[in-house]
Parts: structure tokens; sequence; C-alpha cells
């Protein structure tokens, strides 16, 4: 698949009250993300600036050796709708087609995972609110040459035991 782009996005695993880390929950989801994606081929991992994406991107990446890590301001935790810029920003920078095949993880919060499956799916920007994922739930979204845009999966919580999933969910979701 020359010049696809394989999005791989991850929601921060479960913070600590204050948001300064990860809970206990949040570290063991982290550890069981890192794990699930061992074998993707990752040509580079980005995360928000902000301590909880931090930790979780460093767990994650603990089980991938060698895969570059770094901070990107555009995943900071925003409404996207407040500001259109930034939002545009982040979508332009992980957004479309690669030169040659590409894996990207990108570690990130509820409403940046949101804003990109909203783009994908090309809906109005009213309905990012719609899109709820969970703490370590995983979004793959591939962008093909001429523009075609595929949702691969979005919020797949497989890699969890049932006591840590739906965390940072709504309670209705929380089974």
């Amino acid at each position: 698949m020359s010049g696809v782009r394989h999005l791989w996005i991850a929601r921060h695993a479960e913070a600590t009250s204050d948001e300064t880390g990860l809970s206990p929950a949040g570290e063991q989801q982290a550890g069981l993300l890192g794990e699930r994606l061992s074998t993707v081929p990752f040509a580079a991992i980005s995360h928000s600036p902000l301590p909880r994406a931090v930790r979780t991107a460093a767990i994650v990446s603990a089980h991938l050796p060698g895969v570059p890590v770094q901070a990107a301001d555009e995943l900071d935790d925003r409404f996207p709708t407040d500001e259109p810029a930034a939002s545009a920003a982040m979508i332009a920078r992980f957004t479309g087609p690669a030169s040659a095949e590409r894996h990207e993880l990108v570690v990130t919060h509820a409403f940046q995972v949101a804003w990109f499956v909203r783009d994908a799916l090309q809906t109005p920007e009213s309905r990012w609110r719609d899109v709820i994922p969970a703490n370590t739930g995983l979004t793959v979204i591939r962008y093909f040459p001429g523009g075609r845009t595929r949702v691969i999966v979005f919020n797949d919580l497989s890699h969890l035991p049932a006591q840590l999933r739906w965390t940072g969910s709504p309670p209705e979701l929380r089974l």
C-alpha cells in the first residue's frame, strides 16, 4: 500500500484526579496498549504535551524500542471548535497520504480523537462531540493517495480486561 498513512490514535490512559499523571489503572491501561501495539512498524509516536499523554506515550514507547517519540503542541487538550487554527494545524500535520507507507501513533485527548474521526468521515463540525473514546481506546484511520480516507476501527478496547475498559466515558457506557 504505497503512500498509505496508517494513523493509530489513542486517547491517553486514565489520569489522576489532578491530571498530573496516570492513576494505577491508567498505568496498567498504557502498558497493555503498548503490548498490543508492539508488533506495529511505527515510524513515529507523537503525543500531547500534557502530563497524562506524556506518561501514556512513555509507557507505550517502552514496548516500541527505537521508535522516535515527540511532543506535538497540535495534540493539546482543547475544544476543536474554540481554536479552529489549532485544529486545522493538527489535521494538516497528521492526516493525508504519505510519500511511502507509514504507520504513526498519536497519543492525545478525547476531543482530538473525536475531531480526527469527524474529519475522516467528513461530517459537520457540530458532530465531533458525538464521538466519545474511552481511555486508551484505539482508533485507526487510513489515508490513501487520491484523498480516500477510511476509518478502520474506533475505540477498540480489546487490549484491556473488563475492569479497565470504559474509564473516561459517560457512566452509562461503563459496563
